[in-house]
């Protein structure tokens, strides 16, 4: 027995001098491995998913009652003679003419004129491509890959673009959804704001409301990268890239779900949000045989397309739409400025209305997002000459609840209800007529525009001292 020990022990010994690892140094080996790899899991997979968090604050604000009024509410009803009752930025309580207003309340006789909830653009470039238009404010598409979910359109906001303060004057606009380009089939996060004068995009940003991932289909990734001489060129391969792109999201949420990640991609931490559920999909598409086939990709991969965005011929696919509860964002008669806009009808959001779809009416356009009153009302004509009569109230909901709905802030504005931010705009005139413009703006209850009140018109930095400073058309 003793010299069946005395080689090991010398092995034991020798490799103990020299270095090597006995059974028990192997084990000390491995578990220190083991709590390595826990820390680079643990940083791959428990990191802060918001880094550049709000720093809104509301504005200081005094009780007020809006009595006499017409009221949308947001929800398609209307109430004649109506009273909205804010404070403490949120909507009290919104009745008819029988609503007891308590002491306290800064009452404003709204008799002959109308009361909505702030209007949301769904789809808007402001601050990403701001004015004035030139190559220097150009942030607003990456366009040096087919697929770029790492980038944010947040990082690109100017907040001096003065497109933010004529849309809140000029259109009552108080939220709007910042999208990137749509050059790639992936163009990257898009981020919510409110359209208050702040320093920094951080000081806009809408508290608690989700990301969304800008996709496109179409003509627009097949041409940008076609012209490149790579992948895609055509429709096919924008379907193939995006497949083979989900799929590796699809692998990278195996891995952090099995504990196999060991370091943070950005591109894959927002598409493995999108199959959480916490970002939502914006996907910009304008034939209706693409759209039915990005359904059936999300289908495919486990998320959910929340909005087509200009969708023009989304009234071919009225059914499927409001069967998976996708919204439309639709212009009201934008088409034919390129070939997959060619079918592009006017009456495209009346027949959405009458298959039960969501329709929501967005600008894409620092123009546009001033008169979006007006377009919805143009589509409401439209729809009536077809023999579609949508309510007033309902066309109101395209521009407020709806379009709230469609980024994701519906819980927490977008009607004129009990609890909710008090996003309220007065106009001095029926919304839905375009002699109509906004009187007075609240967002969150504190007054941030007054057509009587020069102090109450929001100038950004870069219009401080040129023509036009401050100017309301």
């Amino acid at each position: 027995m003793k010299t069946l020990y005395r080689p090991l022990l010398a092995a034991a010994a020798c490799a103990l001098a020299l270095g090597g690892t006995g059974p028990g140094l192997a084990k000390d080996a491995k578990d220190k491995d083991k709590k390595e790899e826990s820390a680079a899991v643990k940083a791959a997979r428990d990191f802060n998913k918001d880094p550049y968090p709000s720093t809104y604050k509301p504005y200081p604000s005094v009780p007020t009652a809006l009595v006499g009024a017409t009221v949308f509410d947001g929800t398609g009803k209307q109430i004649d003679g109506g009273t909205v009752l804010i404070k403490d930025g949120k909507v009290v309580a919104v009745g008819g003419p029988d609503l007891a207003i308590p002491e306290g309340y800064t009452r404003i006789d709204a008799r002959g004129k109308f009361v909505t909830p702030g209007i949301i653009d769904a789809h808007s470039h402001l601050g990403d491509y701001p004015s004035p238009g030139v190559d220097a404010h150009s942030d607003g598409n990456e366009m040096t890959a087919p697929t770029t979910p790492q980038v944010w359109a947040e990082h690109s906001v100017w907040p001096q673009d003065p497109g933010f303060t004529r849309a809140l004057a000029n259109g009552g606009v108080t939220s709007l959804l910042v999208l990137p380009g749509s050059a790639n089939l992936m163009g990257g996060r898009g981020v919510v704001l409110k359209t208050v004068p702040a320093r920094t995009m951080q000081g806009m940003k809408f508290p608690g409301a989700p990301y969304s991932l800008k996709m496109a289909c179409g003509e627009n990734p097949k041409r940008v990268y076609g012209a490149k001489g790579r992948m895609p060129s055509t429709r096919m391969g924008n379907l193939a890239v995006n497949r083979e792109t989900w799929l590796k999201a699809q692998d990278y949420r195996r891995k952090r779900d099995s504990g196999k990640l060991e370091s943070r991609d950005l591109a894959m931490e927002t598409l493995v949000g999108v199959l959480d559920g916490e970002i939502l999909i914006q996907n910009h598409c304008y034939r209706a045989d693409e759209m039915a086939i990005v359904l059936d990709m999300g289908k495919e991969f486990g998320y959910k397309i929340q909005t087509f965005h200009h969708a023009v011929e989304a009234y071919k696919i009225g059914d499927l739409l409001a069967a998976s509860g996708t919204c439309s964002a639709i212009w009201a008669d934008w088409w034919g400025f390129k070939m997959e806009a060619y079918d592009g009808i006017p009456e495209n959001a009346g027949l959405l209305h009458k298959a039960g779809a969501c329709v929501v009416i967005h600008s894409d356009d620092a123009n546009g997002i001033q008169r979006l009153n007006q377009e919805a009302a143009k589509a409401q004509g439209d729809a009536r000459r077809i023999g579609i009569d949508v309510p007033d109230g309902e066309v109101i909901r395209w521009l407020t609840l709806n379009p709230a709905k469609a980024i994701g802030i519906d819980k927490l504005t977008g009607s004129l209800e009990a609890g909710k931010g008090a996003d309220v705009v007065l106009w001095n005139g029926h919304p839905l007529s375009v002699y109509s413009r906004p009187e007075k703006v609240w967002v969150d209850g504190a007054l941030l525009f007054d057509s009587a009140d020069r102090k109450r018109r929001g100038v950004t930095d870069f219009e401080l001292g040129q023509p036009g400073e401050g100017d309301v058309k």
